[in-house]
């Protein structure tokens, strides 16, 4: 049997989102054929304004309807540590363990050489300008524990202290000695941040170390 045109077209859509197969793309679309249509309106405008209504943060890349995100805007926070994560889940999942009151740097992924993902790919390089001025003194590296975000997370270490002063005559672009963590304990191997939940978040900031 030949399925309507607008049926296929949205099966097809929904199976090119991530962990959507064929099977579930097709229960979502014929659970959508039985929702009011004002329902489906406000579905429809809602992934209208997904990109139009939002915004890439200048500073630290996270999403946001601002630029300055709220969190770079926030002076009360503390300005002095930089937390780098994946993704801006992470940051939602960090927000809500309420163990950190810092900075953050978005890198949106991590280095994948089969997925063709590398530092270029990624917000890495953006990183170094915010060193520069002295005032940070901590960048804890909030990678997820997996083979992506460690090899990620080694490779921000090197970029890292590649731009530090190994000497007073060092010819460093970065004018203090910067410390280097990476959070540890708490968080099992191969789990993501943003299924992480508060106390395990909360452990992981503490037991945070040297890098």
């Amino acid at each position: 049997m030949k399925i309507a045109r607008g049926i296929q077209r949205l099966v097809e859509a929904f199976e090119r989102l991530p962990g959507i197969g064929p099977k579930t793309a097709q229960r979502l679309t014929y659970y959508l054929l039985h929702v009011p249509q004002n329902q489906l309106d406000e579905f429809a405008t809602a992934v209208g304004d997904l990109k139009r209504k939002t915004k890439i943060c200048s500073v630290c890349f996270n999403v946001a309807e601002t630029d300055p995100c709220p969190i770079c805007a926030d002076q009360s926070r503390d300005q002095s540590i930089i937390c780098v994560v994946e993704q801006p889940l992470d940051i939602l999942a960090i927000e809500k363990s309420g163990a950190y009151k810092g900075l953050y740097h978005v890198l949106h992924g991590s280095i994948s050489p089969l997925d063709n993902i590398g530092p270029e790919q990624l917000h890495m390089y953006d990183l170094l300008p915010r060193l520069k001025d002295g005032i940070i003194t901590e960048i804890i590296i909030a990678t997820n524990p997996t083979m992506e975000g460690e090899a990620t997370a080694m490779f921000m270490q090197k970029l890292i202290n590649n731009q530090q002063p190994a000497s007073p005559a060092g010819g460093s672009t970065i004018n203090n000695k910067i410390r280097i963590t990476r959070i540890g304990r708490g968080l099992p191997t191969g789990a993501d941040l943003e299924y992480a939940d508060e106390t395990t978040l909360t452990k992981a900031f503490e037991g945070r170390r040297e890098y």
